[in-house]
């Protein structure tokens, strides 16, 4: 692909249908060209074949009744969707979600007459490989070895959201940390192998996967005969194979390993547990210092369990809490697992990025190279922290991570990904014996993932998901001069959402007080409210519940009637630790003994969550700032409450 000149705001323009539907006539006149020739496409296959269905057909009263319900009900639908949270709105601040980007837009639609189903290359030739390119771009995007020359390349796919992902993730951590178990039991001869079950079960990733890169190379060379039995007799002492409860009984020294996580993690950690047999209670969660996972609390943990020889399956780190946005400290928890796994103690880094993935495209350079902090800071005012620039620095590190297309991605909902630092750890998942498999050329890697459904989760899958990040990827790419402009957006809006905070905490402090009481990550702002002369925790999350009320979709009512829309969360004291639980009430003029330990949802702090991914939230072409618009709206919803909640 030809190099494309930097993205402008008016290229950003085109990125959208737009707040008014601006880009409608663009829009309309491309899904039409290409449905014409979709059905073009349909028509030349086997032109000599005569039309199926008669001309005379759409006269027939059985076919006009069938399209009058058939219009019927589409008119229904459309009704009844006017009823829908109006997310392509600069007046939507709510949840992850924004107006989609029109390439990915118009390519999905563009590929769903065609219905591609993405589990082989027999289902969808073309899409298939569109999959297997969107990896590699996330891998670029990322710090990944994205080039299929290289043995360990990375390896990506699509995922229904960022739930399966982080279950995918779990999946092949587990794979490649018994696998070496296996390996002894079988008693594969010529093989550098662990000397007990203790070690083979706690190899760092990097050595369990040149252990299982040996094991390939040796099977391949083995007379076919020999290969098939070797094949089956590891096959038949993996964890795979025996399940849980028989692989830990026959090795009794060996405990069910945990998982690490901050206890900002999203709750598809619980899920994933319990869908792998694993349970709950093998999830560990961390406390977090100053709105991220406090690393002397993971050493602390990683020292406990080595002492007790208790395995550790992962340590999870969150790139962009869905309460918060904040960034954990990735290069910290990396830095943990090398010391740890020095001492016997190896495990994964997976790196739950579903909402801040994107953000690594502000950090990336053309030629994929990471840009310095001081490069990426020109133009913001904080942005980007020292902790955020070290946490993307350190995802080349990691062991796999999860981003969601369909968050700061801008597009359609249903499009997660997945995506593993070395390809070859997938070995271990396929459904098909592996062993003929050569992953040292650019062919051999594509003709691989071809047949992605033995490696995936899932069975069918949408190839127009596909069709749609690797069309957008390809218009915008994955750096800060393209797609990176975009998110630019969002974090510059972000600034000047905290700046106005402030300055309505001034203007409104005889009301109420007002504080952001982190400082923001990336391009999602929370604010903390408290109304005039209260100490009660309970009262001030009612009068912030009174505020979101008027802020929530509520199909019972006319959109119209709602000004902005916006969403809330809750600050715990675990999540932030006791001192910062404490100076926040402190600053909003709450006693914290009024904290409700009794579970009635009084122990935690009900503020306001603000989601800044609408780049048009500084309105230029009119001189409208929906943000100072918004807290207008909010200072007038304050006034109009009153000191109506008190002691």
């Amino acid at each position: 692909m030809p190099a494309e000149s930097p993205m402008t705001r008016q290229r950003i323009d085109a990125c959208f249908l737009g707040p008014y539907g601006e880009n409608n006539n663009l829009l309309e006149k491309l899904v039409v060209e290409f449905l014409r020739d979709h059905v073009y496409w349909r028509r030349n296959f086997h032109p000599e074949d005569p039309p199926t269905i008669s001309t005379e057909a759409s006269r027939h009263p059985d076919y006009l009744a069938f399209e009058s319900r058939m219009r019927r009900e589409l008119h229904q639908l459309s009704a009844s969707l006017k009823k829908s949270v109006p997310f392509h709105s600069p007046r939507y601040m709510g949840h992850m979600v924004s107006d989609l980007l029109m390439p990915g837009l118009i390519a999905q639609i563009l590929t769903l007459p065609y219905n591609p189903n993405n589990v082989c290359e027999d289902a969808a030739p073309v899409t298939v490989d569109m999959e297997v390119q969107v990896g590699l771009q996330l891998a670029r995007m990322v710090g990944y070895v994205h080039d299929p020359l290289r043995a360990d390349c990375a390896f990506g796919h699509l995922t229904s959201g960022g739930t399966l992902a982080n279950y995918q993730a779990l999946r092949v951590a587990l794979a490649l940390k018994a696998f070496p178990v296996a390996l002894r039991s079988a008693g594969v001869p010529d093989l550098d192998l662990p000397e007990d079950d203790w070690n083979a079960f706690n190899l760092h990733p990097r050595m369990a996967t040149q252990l299982l890169d040996a094991w390939l190379m040796w099977l391949a060379v083995q007379p076919h005969r020999d290969r098939k039995i070797w094949h089956q007799r590891v096959q038949q002492e993996r964890l795979e194979h025996l399940g849980m409860l028989e692989f830990f009984s026959r090795h009794a020294q060996l405990r069910v390993p945990h998982v690490l996580a901050p206890v900002t993690a999203h709750y598809s950690w619980s899920k994933g547990l319990k869908l792998l047999g694993l349970g709950r209670s093998q999830l560990q969660l961390l406390p977090e210092q100053g709105m991220r996972l406090d690393t002397d609390a993971l050493e602390s943990t990683l020292d406990k369990c080595r002492r007790e020889r208790q395995p550790v399956l992962m340590s999870v780190a969150v790139l962009g809490t869905t309460e918060y946005g904040t960034f954990d400290p990735v290069d910290g928890i990396v830095a943990a697992r090398e010391r740890a796994a020095a001492l016997g103690l190896g495990h994964s880094v997976h790196v739950d990025a579903a909402w801040g993935g994107y953000l690594a495209t502000v950090f990336r350079n053309e030629d994929g190279s990471l840009r310095s902090r001081d490069e990426v800071a020109k133009g913001y005012h904080a942005f980007p922290a020292p902790e955020v620039h070290a946490a993307i620095a350190a995802l080349a590190d990691t062991d796999s991570i999860t981003i969601d297309p369909h968050k700061l991605g801008y597009l359609p909902f249903g499009t997660g990904a997945f995506v593993c630092r070395d390809h070859r750890v997938t070995a271990l998942l396929s459904e098909e014996a592996d062993y003929v498999f050569g992953g040292d050329s650019a062919t051999g890697y594509h003709e691989r993932y071809r047949g992605l459904g033995q490696f995936i989760p899932e069975g069918s899958k949408s190839g127009a998901n596909a069709a749609a990040v690797y069309v957008t990827h390809r218009v915008l790419p994955l750096d800060h001069l393209h797609f990176g402009r975009l998110t630019r957006q969002t974090i510059l809006a972000a600034e000047a959402f905290h700046a106005r905070a402030n300055r309505f905490a001034i203007d409104m402090r005889g009301y109420v007080s007002a504080l952001v009481p982190f400082q923001p990550d990336s391009n999602l702002v929370c604010l903390a409210l408290n109304p005039a002369g209260n100490t009660r925790v309970a009262n001030a999350n009612a009068f912030v519940h009174r505020l979101h009320d008027d802020m929530r979709a509520d199909p019972r009512q006319p959109l119209q009637l709602k000004q902005f829309f916006g969403s809330m969360t809750t600050l715990r004291p675990e999540a932030l630790g006791d001192a910062e639980m404490r100076r926040i009430l402190g600053q909003l003029g709450l006693d914290a003994a009024t904290l409700d330990g009794l579970g009635n949802g009084d122990d935690r702090l009900v503020i306001l969550r603000h989601t800044l991914m609408n780049p048009y939230l500084i309105d230029h072409e009119n001189g409208i700032s929906y943000i100072d618009l918004y807290f207008e709206y909010l200072a007038e919803r304050v006034r109009q409450l009153g000191i109506t909640v008190s002691n």
